[in-house]
C-alpha cells in the first residue's frame, strides 16, 4: 500500500446557530482545502467533534464530505473509543470499507489501559476487521501514552498497522519511533507545532488543524520541508506560528472554528460542554491577519 505523505486536514463540524449541522459549511470548507493543495482529509477525529455526534449525524456527514470529493482525495475515516468490541462493530458495519484509505483509532480513553492493555486492543481490531489502522496517540485528551517500545511492537507485528498519529508533544519519543519503525510504517504528526521536527527526523507529514485556515501554506511548507528545503519551510512556519498560538488558546476546535469564521468558511459555533470562541480571541486574530496583511 502506497504510503500517505504530505498535508492532512483534520476536518471541523460545521454547525448552525441552533446546533445542527451545518452542510453547506461542510461543503464550501471541502472545496476550499480541495482547492489548495493538501493530500488527504480525516473525518470524524477529535477535532471534528465527533463525540457529540449521533450515529446519524455521522453517517450524513461522510456522505457530505465524499460527494463534494468526488474522490480525489484518499479520505481516512476517525473511529476510536474505549470500548474495542463497539470499535470492532463500527468498522465492520461500513458497507464501502474500499472508500476509506484507512481508520484514524486514538488510543482507549478514560479507562487507562496498560500498555499491554493498549496493545491487545489494537491487535483486536486488526484480527477483527478489513481495515488499515493509523494508531492516533494523543495522552493530553486519552489520559494515557503509547510508547515508543509499544508502537514499535505492533508495527512490526501487524501489516495492517500502517502508521502513528503521533501527539504525544514529546519530539524525542517520535524519533524514538522512526529510528526504529519498519520501512512500511508512517509517523505523521499531530500537532502542528512540531510538524516540521518530525519530517526532518524521518516523518511523513501531518495530520493538521490549521492547515484547514492555511491549506495552501501548510501544504508547501511540508512540500519543502520533504524536500530538505529547510529555511524556506521555517520562513512559512513563521509566518503562522502566532496563529498557531492562537487556535489553542482556548482550545480544539474552538480557536479553528473562530478562525474559519473570520475567513467566511463557517460559523464558529461549537456544542456543549465547548464554548464558542471569545470576542477577544476573535479580535487577536483579526489583528494579527491586519497586521500581516500590511507587511
Amino acid at each position: 500500500m502506497k504510503k500517505l505523505y504530505g498535508t492532512g486536514v483534520a476536518l471541523v463540524t460545521p454547525f448552525k446557530k441552533d446546533g445542527k449541522i451545518d452542510f453547506n459549511g461542510i461543503e464550501k470548507l471541502v472545496k476550499y482545502v480541495l482547492d489548495n493543495e493538501v493530500d488527504y482529509l480525516v473525518a470524524l477525529g477529535t477535532t471534528a467533534e465527533t463525540a457529540t455526534l449521533k450515529k446519524e449525524e455521522r453517517r450524513d456527514i461522510i456522505k457530505c464530505i465524499q460527494s463534494k470529493n468526488y474522490k480525489k482525495l484518499p479520505l481516512i475515516l476517525g473511529i476510536g473509543g474505549n470500548d474495542t468490541i463497539n470499535i470492532i462493530n463500527q468498522i465492520n458495519k461500513i458497507k464501502n470499507l474500499s472508500d476509506f484509505y484507512a481508520i484514524l483509532s486514538v488510543s482507549p480513553y478514560y479507562n487507562r489501559p496498560s500498555q499491554e492493555g493498549i496493545y491487545e486492543h489494537f491487535k483486536s481490531i486488526v484480527n477483527s476487521t478489513e481495515a488499515k489502522i493509523i494508531i492516533y496517540n494523543v495522552p493530553k485528551r486519552t489520559g494515557s501514552n503509547i510508547t515508543p517500545n509499544t508502537v514499535l511492537r505492533l508495527a512490526n507485528n501487524f501489516n495492517n498497522i500502517i502508521g502513528i498519529k503521533e501527539a504525544s508533544g514529546n519530539i524525542l519519543q517520535s524519533y524514538k519511533i522512526l529510528e526504529k519503525k519498519p520501512q512500511n510504517f508512517s509517523v505523521i504528526s499531530g500537532d502542528d507545532f512540531i510538524t516540521l521536527p518530525i519530517i526532518l527526523g524521518g516523518g511523513e507529514g501531518v495530520i493538521s488543524v490549521i492547515a484547514q485556515g492555511y491549506p495552501n501554506k501548510i501544504s508547501k511548507m511540508v512540500s519543502l520541508a520533504r524536500k530538505n528545503q529547510v529555511e524556506k519551510a521555517f520562513s512559512i512556519f513563521y509566518e503562522i506560528i502566532d496563529m498557531i498560538d492562537l487556535i489553542y488558546e482556548e482550545g480544539n476546535p474552538t480557536g479553528i472554528k473562530t478562525f474559519l469564521s473570520i475567513k467566511k468558511i463557517c460559523n464558529p459555533y461549537v456544542r456543549l460542554p465547548l464554548l464558542i470562541g471569545s470576542y477577544s480571541l476573535k479580535e487577536k486574530m483579526m489583528n494579527l491577519i491586519n497586521k500581516k496583511n500590511r507587511n
